[in-house]
């Protein structure tokens, strides 16, 4: 399978490309429920020299497990938090490419398990989640507003 590239929004702060302080990021759905991204964590979003802030990896373990349910660009699956569990294995670097993973674990109808994944280049996990994401409730948010949400595939 080849990738397919997800949809980016305007403000979201992991995705949204015209957020001045998001991190940007653009996902590629490899296979059925499995997402990948690559990103190098700019110097201002460390914790201490060198490093990514926890709360930075949290976000990013965050969207990514999430959007391995996230399905087509127009029939999107959106979903919110209910639970993630971060394991920090190894400091993640800033300034470095890092390969990012999502994975489908379960899908329960009302609210799905995923995990995702931080590797560095040689492979090593670097940061892994659990999470548990629940549907956005019907009318919650409007379809028909995904436009003005800039949510789309955006070029590369």
């Amino acid at each position: 399978m080849s990738k397919i590239k997800q949809p980016n929004s305007r403000h979201c702060f992991i995705c949204g490309l015209e957020n001045p302080i998001g991190l940007h990021l653009h996902f590629y759905e490899t296979e059925p429920g499995v997402v990948e991204t690559i990103y190098t964590a700019p110097d201002h979003f460390q914790g201490y020299p060198g490093v990514l802030h926890g709360g930075i990896v949290a976000a990013i373990l965050d969207e990514t497990s999430g959007r391995a349910f996230m399905g087509s660009a127009d029939a999107p699956r959106f979903m919110f938090t209910g639970k993630l569990e971060v394991k920090y294995r190894k400091n993640v670097p800033v300034g470095k490419p890092l390969k990012i993973v999502g994975k489908a674990i379960k899908d329960r109808k009302k609210f799905v398990e995923a995990w995702a994944g931080i590797y560095d280049e040689s492979g090593e996990l670097l940061a892994e989640a659990n999470a548990i994401h629940i549907n956005v409730p019907q009318g919650k948010l409007d379809m028909s507003q995904l436009d003005e949400l800039g949510w789309k595939v955006y070029p590369d």
